[in-house]
Order: structure tokens, then sequence, then C-alpha cells
């Protein structure tokens, strides 16, 4: 039996394989089986082709003895839950170590153990601002494509201004470059798909509504609660990612 936790996957996979960034050749089969809500066997070998994502799937799972497809595992590492708590830091190193070694060398994972924040756990955000090198290269004094990169691949949370077709104007704070940190700005308001074709990606819309994106999509609606958990299992991540401690939640969340 399944649980949906493929179609999940797949309404955050869709944005970036869309854009060639990652996964199969195949965006046009994930957006329809998640306007059909359809999780089965295809989809599910859709889905891990993502080499970027599977691993971490894999390794909540190992910890928490679920299916790397379980929804649970799939919302942990997309938005974050208590999962992340189940997943130690060197089994994360571990795992990186496996997945990176045919380039930097067979080793015992102690080196990537290592470089990893203390505070890091399997979450999509810790993959964007720890593993991939945009916030290096925005040390170095490249700004504007790191910064588009890493603010279009981290999942964010906004509000729904209004939806027109297959559009929502969405309401959210973008990362900020201050010279040496990276941190949430002021709210703007941005124009989205959520959906192509005649297909939808999001569940339905309405003003008022929570919601998550990605790249230039709109992923899904949330409740406010499900917006404050992948604000906060986010602002950990960046915080960790820069050496900072852990913000309040006041500082997290609009």
């Amino acid at each position: 039996m399944t649980n949906g936790g493929a179609v999940l996957f797949a309404r955050y996979a869709y944005p970036p394989n869309a854009l060639g960034y990652c996964g199969t050749d195949a965006a046009r089969q994930l957006l329809e089986q998640v306007d059909a809500g359809v999780d089965d066997g295809g989809l599910r070998r859709l889905v891990r082709g993502f080499e970027g994502a599977w691993p971490y799937l894999e390794l909540i799972a190992r910890a928490t003895g679920l299916d790397p497809l379980d929804r649970r595992v799939v919302e942990a590492y997309w938005l974050g839950n208590d999962l992340l708590q189940r997943v130690d830091r060197a089994a994360l190193g571990r795992s990186l170590e496996d997945r990176f070694h045919p380039r930097l060398g067979r080793g015992d994972g102690s080196a990537f153990v290592d470089a990893i924040p203390a505070a890091a756990v399997p979450h999509h955000s810790f993959h964007v601002f720890v593993v991939y090198p945009w916030l290096g290269l925005l040390r170095t004094g490249l700004v504007d494509e790191p910064l588009r990169v890493l603010d279009r691949c981290r999942i964010r949370w906004g509000r729904v201004v209004d939806v027109d077709g297959a559009t929502a104007l969405v309401r959210s704070r973008p990362l900020v470059w201050e010279g040496r940190s990276l941190r949430l700005g002021v709210p703007l308001v941005e124009r989205l798909a959520t959906g192509g074709g005649g297909l939808r990606l999001t569940r339905p819309l309405a003003p008022g509504d929570w919601c998550s994106m990605h790249w230039n999509w709109v992923c899904d609606r949330l409740t406010r609660r499900d917006a404050v958990r992948l604000a906060s299992w986010s602002a950990r991540q960046l915080a960790a990612a820069q050496g900072q401690p852990r913000p309040s939640p006041a500082m997290l969340f609009s």
C-alpha cells in the first residue's frame, strides 16, 4: 500500500526537473501524476532517479524504520518534521562520504563529519545551504547568480494574495545578502505558476492560504503550522551553515 509519499515528493521535485536541473527527463509525467494524485510503481521508479534527494530519503528511512517514500519521510526532507532529529550527524557524514568519495577519495567519513555543522539534518535546506557551493561563492564576492539560485532552490513559504488561472500572487520573504551573511528580507509579492497545460501542481488555493514554493512554482497549500515548521527548519540550517546561533521563533516567520 502507498500513502501518497511519491506524489508529495513529485510536487516539490517537479519545478527543478522541468528546468532540467535534476531527475530524469520525465517532467510531464511527474506533473500528470501529481494532477491525478496517482502514487504507483511508475512514479516511484521515477523519483528514485533524483540523485540529489533520494539518498536523504534513504537516510531518514533507515533511522526511522520507514519506507523512503513514506509520506512522513518525504515531508521531513522537503518541509521538516521530528523525524529529522533521529538522524545523527555521523550517519549524515557517512552518507555524504558514500556519495562523493569517487570525486574526493575514499575515507572513513570523518572529514565529512568534521565539515558538517553540529545542527545539520537531512533537510532540503541543508543540501542548498551547506552541500551546494553557492554560499561559498557569495563570500568570494559573486552575488547575483548565487543569491538567485539559493533563494529559488530552497523551499520557500508565503501567503497567497490572489489566484488567477494557472498562476498565483504570493507574498514571501526573499533571501538577502548583507556582505557577510544571508538573512530573510522584507516581504515581496511575486507571481508564480500553479499549473500548466491544463494540469495542476498544487492543491486548490485561495487568497489568505499559506503555501510552499520551489523555483517559480507554488508546490502545495500549507497549514499555518506547516509553514511555521518549514520556516523553523530552514532557518536552523541557514544559521548552522553560517556558524550562527539558532534564531528565535519571532525572527523566523511572517
